[in-house]
């Protein structure tokens, strides 16, 4: 068993002590969203039909990102609160347990700075890139969407922020809404709403686990409030146990709450099973699909164990689970990702693959690799989603990799491809850039972190990086490499979903559609995005010995978790039927910790993984690059050696798919893990509602019913006798007074 894990969780800013008291113009990050959802429903009731509602919306989000700079400049390094005011108090005694108070409060730290940083300055961007994007609806949904979107990022601000589980909650559910209203944006498309219904009920099994989770916490420990929470001699005193590997004395309940936690951040983060309803979210306008992807709903459950992370470290198991699940999830989503052809669904599934990453690197016991993965995929995940957007705008809605070929060579269209090469370079993990740096973080660690099979996770999750390189790079190579041949998307000369209403014209010798170029505003942003996703590859030399700014960033908050340079001596390790004891730890450097990962951990074909994963993982990732340029990029690529597709619709895999025989297609058809759930929940599901429908019509509405039948079919008996003929009324007072005679003769004689 390795129930002794030698884990040194330096709880900085879990000490009461050193929290201290946020300015409140801290209160302008979350209020300012909530301000422009005021103006535009203001909006909305008086029925404006401009711009007024993005321009609104932007300039809010634009404010609330300053202040967060200004926060991060002012506050950093320090764990401060910041109450608005006591939303209620509940309490019944001065007990453990029987306080039960909720503040509308603040919790700043690093972690919660970092969130608040890239989602308040994405959804800016982001925001601005709606504004062009979404015209087509001005005087429609315009105003709808905005107001959702506001309402988004406050949701998101409140989940991140809040400094108690309550709050969380609260943001939690917050951003499952306007999940369920953007995705749904196109209300009259039954494939929106579909989507939307089915990301909304999914996620139900989600945040019941993390509704469960919350309610234990407060039965167990007596508080939400992270700061107490956090510095309780009980938390503390299981985490000991843990260390001296005692996990058998923490009680079943503080373990369940990580459990139940955990199944909260599987739902809403979109991992196995819980993870079909990602894709079908594209089926709302592109902005909201990067919103979603990069910079709100999916980080939520990552962010949920990063706060939570002490708690984890009670569970013995509660981690492990992670990691496994997340690279489960990561390879399955990039077969699918493989296999598919809308160009914006890949991404998808690339984000679902992504965040198993993330989950495993958070579960490896250093956080750093996990959340400098979230913050470097934000910004290369939104260029890559705003691209496709971009194309599918320009477009008439085709995302299809199949009908389109050859944009870079396509006038208007440059700033869209170099933003997308720039994309794929990150997600594909190419030597440099910043998804490289955070990835090998991930890749590294599986292979030094002891126990639970996480060296052969870390080989999954090598061979996944490698799928990943190819499928991203099949997009590049397909789209923007090659003939400029298109076709234009089913919106062409009918109703425009997705932003271009009347941008087609007939006058063009490919299908007589002529695409349009992006505009000025969605190109500014694209630019901006590619800058910033070349710069992320520079966090990792900030503090390269404390992992980047991301970790430096993480060691002054409850995230922070490092191996000592003694944790190997944990009863972890086994040679000659002898376990080892435990010694006594200190907090070391991560030198130190490399230097005791590479000869306790493990090792990656005998080297220290630290040392030689930037090179193992460039091959995996390279080999992907180059087997793509072999199979999808266009004919003279690399002399003619590489490249061979002179047309849109058909590459050299066409062949090689050819020969695999069904699985291509099982692949494409997502494995029928939808057909799956579909059979074993939803057709019984359906069949049992139907069940209870009847009896509920026939048996419970019935018996109610029959009172209200009854006296009407008594009156139905008698209404003959009530026709309105005197001669009948006369002749019915006769036979009364007879029959009234005939009892009194009777009654008498």
């Amino acid at each position: 068993m390795l129930e002794s894990m030698m884990i040194s969780p330096l709880l900085a800013a879990a000490d009461t002590a050193g929290v201290g008291v946020a300015p409140a113009w801290v209160l302008a990050i979350p209020f300012l969203p909530m301000l422009a959802v005021v103006l535009t429903t203001l909006c909305a009731i008086s029925k404006n039909k401009t711009k007024l509602p993005a321009w609104i919306t932007v300039g809010c989000l634009a404010g609330s990102f300053v202040v967060t700079m200004l926060a991060f400049m002012t506050l950093s390094g320090e764990t401060n609160t910041v109450t608005a005011w006591r939303w209620f108090d509940l309490s019944w005694g001065d007990g453990v347990g029987q306080q039960m108070v909720a503040n509308l409060g603040f919790y700043i730290d690093n972690l919660s700075l970092l969130w608040m940083m890239f989602v308040t300055g994405l959804a800016t961007l982001i925001a601005i890139y709606a504004s062009e994007y979404m015209e087509h609806d001005v005087g429609k949904g315009y105003t709808r969407f905005f107001f959702a979107f506001a309402l988004f990022v406050f949701s998101m601000l409140c989940l991140v922020m809040g400094d108690n589980l309550l709050l969380l909650y609260l943001g939690w559910e917050g951003v499952g809404l306007c999940s369920y209203l953007l995705i749904g944006y196109f209300y009259k498309k039954p494939e929106a709403v579909a989507a939307a219904k089915k990301a909304f009920i999914v996620n139900r099994i989600g945040d019941l686990g993390l509704a469960i989770g919350v309610m234990l916490t407060f039965v167990h420990f007596g508080t939400l409030e992270y700061a107490e929470l956090f510095n309780s001699a009980q938390l503390q005193g299981y985490i000991a146990a843990v260390q001296e590997g005692r996990a058998g004395d923490v009680p079943l309940m503080a373990q369940l709450i990580a459990v139940f936690l955990m199944i909260g951040a599987f739902g809403k983060s979109a991992q196995f099973p819980l993870y079909v309803w990602l894709p079908d979210a594209m089926e709302g306008p592109t902005p909201v699909s990067a919103l979603i992807h990069a910079a709100t709903m999916v980080t939520a459950g990552l962010y949920l164990i990063a706060r939570m992370l002490p708690v984890f470290l009670v569970s013995e198991w509660a981690l492990p689970v992670v990691a496994w699940v997340g690279t489960i999830t990561a390879l399955l989503a990039a077969t699918i990702g493989m296999a598919q052809f809308d160009i914006k669904r890949i991404m998808a599934y690339s984000t679902v693959s992504q965040l198993g990453y993330m989950f495993a690197g958070l579960a490896f016991l250093t956080s750093t690799g996990g959340v400098f993965h979230v913050v470097t995929h934000a910004f290369f995940k939104a260029l890559l989603f705003l691209c496709c957007g971009a194309v599918m705008h320009g477009f008439a809605g085709q995302l299809d990799l199949r009908k389109l070929s050859g944009l870079w060579h396509m006038k208007g269209w440059r700033i869209v491809s170099v933003g997308m090469l720039i994309g794929c370079l990150n997600l594909a993990g190419v030597p440099f850039t910043a998804g490289y740096f955070s990835k090998d973080m991930i890749l590294a660690e599986a292979f030094v972190t002891p126990g639970y099979g996480y060296s052969l996770l870390g080989w999954v999750l090598l061979l996944t990086a490698g799928m990943t390189a190819y499928y991203t790079f099949r997009v590049f190579f397909r789209v923007f490499t090659g003939p400029v041949q298109f076709e234009a998307g089913d919106e062409h000369h009918g109703s425009d979903d997705h932003g271009q209403d009347g941008h087609a014209h007939e006058d063009h010798a490919q299908g007589h559609f002529h695409p349009h170029a992006p505009g000025i505003r969605i190109n500014a942003v694209l630019a901006t995005l590619s800058v910033l996703a070349v710069l992320a590859a520079g966090l990792y030399f900030v503090s390269p010995d404390k992992h980047g700014w991301v970790g430096d960033m993480l060691e002054e908050s409850t995230a922070h978790n490092v191996y000592t340079a003694d944790h190997s001596a944990a009863a972890m390790f086994v040679i000659d039927g002898d376990t080892h004891g435990a010694h006594g730890h200190d907090d070391h450097g991560h030198a130190d910790d490399h230097a005791a990962h590479g000869a306790h951990g493990g090792s990656i074909l005998g080297m220290d993984p630290h040392k030689v994963m930037y090179y193992v993982s460039a091959v995996f990732g390279l080999t992907g690059i180059l087997i793509a340029a072999w199979a999808h990029g266009p004919k003279g690529l690399v002399s003619g050696f590489i490249g061979g597709r002179v047309e849109a619709g058909k590459c050299r895999m066409d062949g090689v798919a050819a020969k695999l025989g069904p699985i291509p297609r099982w692949a494409e058809n997502k494995w029928y893990v939808d057909e799956f759930y579909h059979f074993i929940l939803v057709r019984p599901l359906r069949v049992c509602s139907h069940i209870f429908h009847m009896i509920d019509k026939l048996l419970v509405d019935g018996l109610v019913n029959l009172f209200g039948y009854l006296p009407r079919l008594l009156g139905r008996g008698a209404q003959p006798g009530q026709s309105g003929v005197l001669h009948g009324y006369a002749l019915s007072m006769a036979g009364g007074v007879g029959v009234i005679l005939f009892i009194v003769v009777m009654v008498t004689l």
